[in-house]
């Protein structure tokens, strides 16, 4: 692989330290070429560093010509762009010589010019139209990537690297009094200094820096503060430090050429800037095992754990901030303790070689991408975006497994909800109805996945089994490899239906993946023998459950105190169920008067669920109990009925949810779909017809007796867990991947 870098050569602090740290990283397995647009110490460092360093300071379009003639020669495939010089100059060689182009965005750019508006309105212009015609962008932070998102960049088409830095290497002894006198710096023995290396600029808001250091003196009178660093700001924080009483507590020391020497003489590292990406100030102090107090902004607190390996607060808030900078100045041992807990995480997390393997796999997925036509990825279609719990485990299952076989591979979503899918799990959403959109990509993804439930079938709605061979259909004309995901068949009532059925699944349809027996049999009937058929089970067996705090945090809001017994129940509306109200309503009772468990009433569906709960409530009004409000997250909804001591459901999920958390289930059966799964775990299942309330306690009963056996239920529920693997193994092989761990 070989890559041509286009920065302008005059960068310095982070941008400078990105550069140089990944290109030399990236030399140990890229071919990469530097390309600086003026001389100058950037480009003698990065030569000196080992890294291939080329110079073009002429005229700009002269020098792109010249640019150009290397990149022809050179056998380059891509081109990586920083900084609005670099991006500008990457926009116009990529279409000239037809390589994709990728930049990383170290900074909002729309700040980078702050206080500068001849500046802005000339290089910060320039560097937005060219950040618009690149397709391919890095965000040095998670908070980066969202910046760019929300500002119409294409989400699949971004990424999220954060700057690493060699954690490994020996930090030198630092002679902290011979820094002093060098920089003019008025420290006595016993002092406290905090330090900051910032361009003085406004974005990096160093008077809120400057007063906290004031009020922390307030309380601990030897702190002082010295500033690493050039910039228009110079004055303005001079005066400011006179007004608040502590010119002499001050040290503005200019540009700092040995960091590592300004490291080692500062006790608490600072920074206060009002946006950031992910700063090397940050990760630099790490090193040194500086604690930190640092303002909450860019991906910052993905380092910076508030209490734990540092201290943040909100942009200007220089009260807390002075608070936190005398209480670690009081304490030489909770600096030490908070210093070695940054360094701990940031070198297990954040280090050089981390980033570096990060942009290779960058790389691939763009050249990747390019030599398939842009056509990669998957689009994921089903009944999401309603309101069910368990559909939409179903999708959060599917997007989990197919990032498990490529993290950076497109994901798009068709739902009822695109915004609230997007949000959720990071992916590309359109609404399910929007044809044109829904059309639009299966021309991009290279595998459509009709992904988990029931989808065909007509008992619901003819209407939905339409539409979802109509997806079939279209995906399969428009290039895509189509896929059937850990699905159930049926049941299909009309011989129409059944025919339609079987001619788009043997002509358009790749390989189905099913989640039970009987729909393997239900394929048979209907006579679809062209796909590869698999036996696997449901997606949603591999989802966790949510923390047990925020269970009982959602079980004290119902009313539900820690640690009290419970009784799930999974209810539905369905025909026959109001026959059978006084039933439920009566296992209920005897389930907290014979065993001491409170009802509580789960919504998967909580466009409907409550109804059905609400009945059985009214007639339990006596005793405890308590309804859930929805919508529950799917991981909330798992860990809730891991909780229960007994999950009575008519729902499958909750039956699905309730059985992969050890949970004993009694299943009332309105579906094929909920006997089938019950056979498979050896559960309890009476048809909805037959519940009567002694049946029910029967059945509860013998449930309740399983708890003394736990492994048993746990056996079942991990080989269906091993069947489970088998949905993922297909649809890697559909789009050429392996599963991590597969053969």
């Amino acid at each position: 692989m070989k890559v041509i870098h286009l920065i302008s050569g005059g960068d310095t602090g982070g941008a400078k330290t990105h550069v140089h740290s990944l290109l030399r990283g990236l030399s140990k397995s890229v071919d990469v070429t530097l390309v600086c647009f003026r001389d100058g110490p950037f480009a003698e460092e990065a030569a000196a560093l080992g890294i291939d360093t080329r110079v073009y300071p002429g005229r700009f379009f002269s020098a792109l010509g010249e640019v150009e003639g290397l990149i022809r020669s050179g056998g380059y495939e891509l081109i990586h762009s920083h900084g609005s010089r670099g991006n500008l100059a990457g926009v116009l060689l990529a279409r000239r010589t037809r390589l994709p182009i990728v930049s990383t965005v170290h900074s909002d750019w729309k700040l980078d010019y702050l206080g500068r508006p001849l500046a802005a309105a000339t290089y910060g212009r320039l560097n937005a139209w060219a950040l618009r015609h690149i397709k391919y962008h890095v965000g040095v932070s998670d908070a980066m990537r969202a910046l760019l998102i929300a500002r119409g960049f294409r989400r699949n088409d971004t990424f999220a690297i954060y700057n690493g830095i060699d954690f490994s290497r020996a930090i030198p002894y630092t002679d902290r009094a011979a820094f002093y006198e060098r920089v003019g710096a008025k420290i006595a023995p016993g002092d406290v200094v905090v330090g900051a290396a910032a361009r003085l600029d406004p974005v990096k808001d160093l008077a809120t820096l400057v007063r906290a250091v004031a009020k922390a003196r307030e309380t601990c009178p030897n702190v002082k503060l010295i500033l690493a660093g050039e910039g228009a700001e110079r004055p303005r924080l001079t005066e400011l430090a006179a007004e608040l009483g502590m010119a002499d507590a001050l040290t503005l020391c200019g540009w700092v050429d040995d960091m590592d020497e300004f490291y080692g003489s500062i006790d608490i590292n600072a920074l206060t800037s009002i946006s950031e990406t992910f700063p090397y100030a940050i990760t630099e102090g790490a090193a040194h095992r500086l604690p930190t107090v640092s303002t909450r902004v860019g991906g910052i607190p993905q380092l910076i754990r508030d209490g734990e390996t540092g201290y943040l607060a909100g942009v200007g808030d220089f009260g807390t901030l002075g608070a936190r900078i005398a209480e670690l100045a009081a304490s030489a041992d909770r600096r030490g303790a908070m210093g070695e807990a940054l360094f701990e995480r940031a070198s297990r997390d954040f280090s050089i070689d981390a980033t570096c393997r990060e942009q290779v796999a960058v790389y691939e997925q763009i050249l990747e991408r390019e030599r398939n036509g842009a056509r990669a990825g998957v689009l994921i279609c089903g009944a999401y975006g309603m309101g069910n719990a368990g559909d939409e485990a179903i999708l959060d299952a599917l997007v989990g497994e197919m990032r498990a076989i490529d993290p950076l591979m497109p994901v798009s979503v068709l739902s009822r909800d695109p915004r609230g899918a997007m949000e959720r799990l990071d992916v590309e959403s359109a609404h399910t109805f929007n044809v044109p959109r829904v059309l639009s990509l299966m021309r991009r993804r290279a595998l459509y996945i009709n992904g988990g439930g029931s989808l065909i079938q007509d008992v619901t709605s003819r209407r939905s089994l339409w539409y979802y061979l109509f997806t079939l259909r279209a995906a399969k004309k428009r290039g895509c490899r189509v896929m059937m995901y850990g699905c159930g068949i049926g049941p299909v009532t009309r011989e129409s239906g059944v025919k339609s059925a079987k001619r788009t699944l043997n002509g358009c349809v790749d390989v189905i993946t099913l989640r039970e027996p009987d729909s393997v049999e239900e394929l048979a009937r209907f006579g679809v023998t062209e796909p590869e058929i698999i036996l696997a089970a449901d997606p949603a067996l591999t989802l966790s459950a949510a923390p047990r705090e925020a269970v009982d945090a959602e079980l004290e809001r119902a009313g539900v105190a820690p640690g009290t017994p419970c009784a799930g129940f999974a209810l539905r509306q369905w025909p026959g169920f109001a026959g059978h109200v006084a039933d439920f309503a009566a296992l209920a009772r005897r389930l907290y008067t014979e065993r001491g468990l409170t009802p509580v009433f789960i919504p998967i569906n909580h466009n409907s669920d409550s109804d059905a709960a609400e009945a059985v409530a009214r007639l339990i009004a006596d005793i405890p109990h308590a309804l859930l409000p929805g919508p529950l997250p799917s991981e909330l909804a798992i860990g809730v009925l891991g909780r229960m001591e007994i999950a009575v459901s008519m729902r499958l999920h909750g039956l699905i949810f309730a059985a992969g958390q050890g949970t004993p289930v009694v299943g009332v059966s309105y579906d094929p779909k909920v006997a089938d799964f019950l056979k498979c775990i050896d559960g309890e299942c009476v048809p909805l017809e037959e519940a009567g309330a002694d049946t029910l306690w029967a059945l509860a009963s013998r449930a309740l007796a399983k708890r003394a056996d736990p492994e048993a239920l746990a056996g079942s529920v991990r080989a269906l867990r091993e069947l489970e693997s088998r949905n993922s193994a297909a649809a890697a092989r559909l789009l050429g991947k392996e599963v991590p761990g597969n053969v």
